[in-house]
């Protein structure tokens, strides 16, 4: 299908749906191995050891999934910036759902023994890279299509997939333990919520069919300036970049993994709380996401992007205390304004991280350098962040070391975000008729 066979705001509509549904997709299989790490893999595949050492080895290999996410960014940014945007969107979306309906599928240690967990990791290594490959393009994808004038708005609409995917995942695993009660959940009902993902592939797959190929990527295959290793290429062009994106996002990555994974662990091993509210508290949260992602990715067009997202950083350090304060409580109510706040902040960055990272990056190596930029936050900040909680909890028996984690966090954030170099090809890089009139 071709831009002359659909309207541009077809085109445009098509483009922001297909993000939207495809990163879903992926981020409610990624999440539902976050939320299954600190409920039940413990016990399955990692039985017979202390439980602080069984919630190591569970985290341990929802960090390996976040180790492959630069490498799929890398592959897949590879063939995005050769091949284009829709036929690698396609691949990544495959291939994380194939890894998912497998873990579903899965022996655990008390059937096959040690092999479970090896056969875990290597499908927590699927899952990374398809879900490494897809920000980068769904971005693109949505931003490339979208009014010259709101950026930030347009690559806003795919970062809306991580709550969405939060709220399908928390919903899935709130309405099947409800159902199958705590002894089934834990014996057969965590596997309903991973083997459902092959449903949704189907509706991704369709979605993403009917979308057109972004103008911006068109325009750089018209005028031969595809390059024949992105790789290379933003090493050599752009590589304080790549690592400035990813220290720009600890302050996000870091304390989000805490604010959904590790505080299911947190409240419940150690508050002794019950999990189906913490879990209630996480999708009232991920569906204000819903809201204030898109808005904040606008504001971020109209008062900058730098702007928004140093607010975002100041907030949640000045939050790092007070957020377990609420949660030490323990009352039902201060817990869930904990919860609800803590991703609130959260949303100030993530909503106009999107463009500020992508628009850092030239168009012909914009998927393979804004992927590996984004996705190396996952190795440093995002994998580590329940490890390093959990262990300081271990040794020091309380959270005060772990709100001082945060507060690093943002300060290394800071610094980044005042280093990362301003975008001098505007993203107008193409001519007005190779993208179109803004919509």
């Amino acid at each position: 299908m071709t831009v002359q066979q659909v309207t541009r705001e077809q085109a445009v509509r098509r483009a922001t749906v297909a993000s939207v549904v495809g990163t879903t997709i992926e981020w409610y299989d990624f999440f539902l191995y976050g939320t299954a790490a600190a409920l039940v893999f413990p016990q399955l595949f990692f039985p017979g050891q202390s439980a602080f050492a069984g919630i190591l080895a569970a985290f341990g290999t929802q960090f390996v999934g976040f180790v492959a996410r630069p490498v799929g960014a890398a592959i897949f940014g590879h063939f995005g910036d050769r091949i284009g945007r829709k036929t690698t969107l396609m691949a990544t979306l495959f291939l994380m759902a194939f890894g998912t309906v497998l873990i579903g599928l899965l022996p655990t240690y008390q059937s096959i023994g040690v092999a479970a967990p090896v056969l875990l990791v290597l499908l927590r290594i699927i899952q990374g890279i398809g879900v490494g490959g897809e920000w980068g393009g769904s971005v693109l994808l949505s931003m490339e299509w979208g009014n010259q004038k709101r950026k930030g708005l347009s690559a806003s609409w795919p970062q809306m997939g991580v709550p969405l995917g939060l709220v399908l995942s928390t919903g899935v695993v709130r309405l099947t333990s409800a159902v199958t009660g705590g002894d089934g959940f834990a014996a057969f009902g965590w596997r309903i919520p991973f083997i459902l993902s092959i449903v949704l592939i189907g509706v991704g797959m369709f979605v993403r069919l009917r979308v057109v190929e972004s103008p911006e990527f068109e325009a750089v295959r018209a005028s031969n300036k595809v390059v024949k290793s992105p790789i290379l290429e933003v090493l050599r062009r752009q590589p304080k970049q790549v690592l400035l994106s990813a220290l720009l996002r600890t302050s996000e990555q870091a304390p989000f993994y805490l604010f959904i994974t590790f505080v299911l662990t947190y409240a419940v091993k150690h508050l002794k709380l019950n999990s189906n509210s913490i879990l209630d508290d996480t999708l009232i949260a991920a569906a204000l996401g819903l809201i204030s992602i898109p808005v904040f990715g606008r504001l971020s067009d109209r008062f900058g992007r730098r702007r928004v997202y140093g607010i975002g950083i100041v907030l949640t350090a000045l939050f790092a205390f007070p957020y377990f304060g609420l949660l030490n409580t323990g009352n039902a109510l201060l817990v869930g304004i904990a919860v609800v706040v803590s991703l609130v902040l959260h949303d100030i960055q993530y909503g106009p991280q999107a463009a500020l990272i992508a628009e850092s990056f030239d168009p012909d190596i914009r998927y393979t350098g804004a992927g590996m930029g984004y996705q190396l936050a996952s190795v440093i900040a995002g994998g580590p962040a329940p490890l390093i909680a959990a262990a300081l909890l271990e040794h020091y028996g309380d959270s005060t070391a772990i709100s001082i984690y945060i507060i690093i966090c943002t300060v290394i954030s800071m610094a980044a975000l005042i280093l990362l170099p301003k975008a001098a090809h505007a993203l107008a890089a193409t001519s007005p008729k190779a993208v179109g009139k803004p919509a």
